[in-house]
């Protein structure tokens, strides 16, 4: 079984990677049921939060395999090891639900939400939305162990997953950290100044996404392909810009995305407070006052229609959104000029140029 480097995440290509995630859950299940009836909810959870998505993660990883070495004979493996990223992916979007206060996943009740609504409807003991909060930090340091589990039983040569391990372990800190700075960037703990925030926002957007999304899955697929140094060198180069482009994408999807798209409610990043690249230069390229009125709005649940416009207006007028773009195609430009002048498999550019294309040029 092969894929086409054309369609580099297709539907094939997001079908194998879930059905490799449905195995390794089904597996668990017997697990949890020993211990007790009271889990079956947290299995099914895990299953409904691992389905769906771009796979971007998986397949960053498996073209990185294909660039140093081509397509496996056999995939299982590799979609295996690669699959483990997006329970790590989920763990990751759980908790991070959880500390946004976000009330939706991929059209569904967010994790904490979830389970808050359940025992509302069982009429619980104490508190729901406690209940609901405990149990996603569960959740979520579950599907972490899963993601290691994943991997470390992927059936692959012990020597690759040997090579690959040091890059997986790293991964797992990285995306941590980040969302360590990232709270600490929407606390405003970064210091006064527009240059100290910028800083800490373009290093949360480094290790949070550019890193976690692109530069390590690559690196990880490269390693286990037995791709040398020079090759895992240039996964860093082409993924840190290309990554970092995913995120402004998703920055400017956060306050001008589509909700029938993005499957988020209108403006729910700057409900969320959350301090991005496009938010901080809008607050440094804007007037005092127009400044001042965006900040004020940032982190307000209640913000409504007419408020969401606003905000909108001040960062459109202060020209931070098509700043943003431009990081955005410069991005792109840089991560594209690392593979056609890197040495690597044909299908291997072939499918991590497409995929690079796909992850800034979207809706959702």
């Amino acid at each position: 079984m092969s894929f086409d480097p054309a369609d580099p995440a297709g539907q094939d290509f997001r079908d194998a990677v879930q059905a490799r995630l449905g195995d390794f859950l089904g597996g668990q299940g017997p697990v949890l049921r020993r211990i007790g009836a009271e889990l079956d909810p947290v299995i099914r959870a895990a299953r409904d939060y691992t389905s769906g998505g771009k796979r971007l993660r998986p397949a960053f990883c498996y073209w990185g395999r294909v660039a140093a070495t081509g397509q496996p004979d056999d995939p299982t493996g590799l979609l295996q090891a690669a699959s483990s990223l997006e329970l790590l992916h989920v763990s990751a979007l759980v908790h991070d639900d959880l500390m946004d206060h976000s009330d939706t996943r991929r059209g569904l009740p967010s994790a904490h939400r979830r389970f808050q609504l359940a025992h509302e409807d069982a009429a619980g003991v104490g508190s729901s939305t406690s209940y609901g909060t405990d149990m996603a930090l569960l959740l979520g340091d579950l599907l972490t162990m899963w993601s290691v589990e994943m991997f470390e039983s992927s059936p692959l040569p012990p020597e690759a997953l040997a090579a690959a391990r040091p890059l997986v372990e790293a991964v797992r800190t990285e995306v941590t950290c980040g969302q360590v700075l990232d709270v600490t960037a929407q606390a405003g703990m970064a210091g006064a100044d527009d240059e100290s925030a910028l800083d800490l926002v373009g290093r949360v957007v480094e290790y949070k996404s550019a890193s976690y999304t692109v530069v390590r899955p690559c690196q990880i697929g490269v390693a286990l392909g037995s791709g040398g140094p020079g090759l895992v060198e240039a996964m860093a180069r082409f993924g840190s810009p290309l990554g970092r482009a995913f995120q402004y994408r998703d920055d400017l999807l956060g306050v001008f995305g589509d909700t029938s798209q993005t499957g988020k409610p209108a403006g729910d990043d700057l409900r969320e407070g959350k301090r991005t690249v496009l938010v901080a230069h809008a607050l440094s390229r804007s007037t005092p006052a127009q400044a001042s009125r965006l900040a004020s709005m940032l982190g307000r649940a209640d913000l409504d229609d007419s408020d969401i416009a606003t905000a909108r207006g001040i960062i459109e007028g202060s020209g931070a959104r098509t700043a943003v773009e431009e990081m955005i195609e410069d991005g792109l430009r840089r991560a594209v000029a690392v593979l056609e002048g890197t040495d690597m498999t044909a299908e291997g550019r072939a499918g991590l140029l497409e995929l690079a294309h796909r992850s800034v040029d979207r809706a959702a």
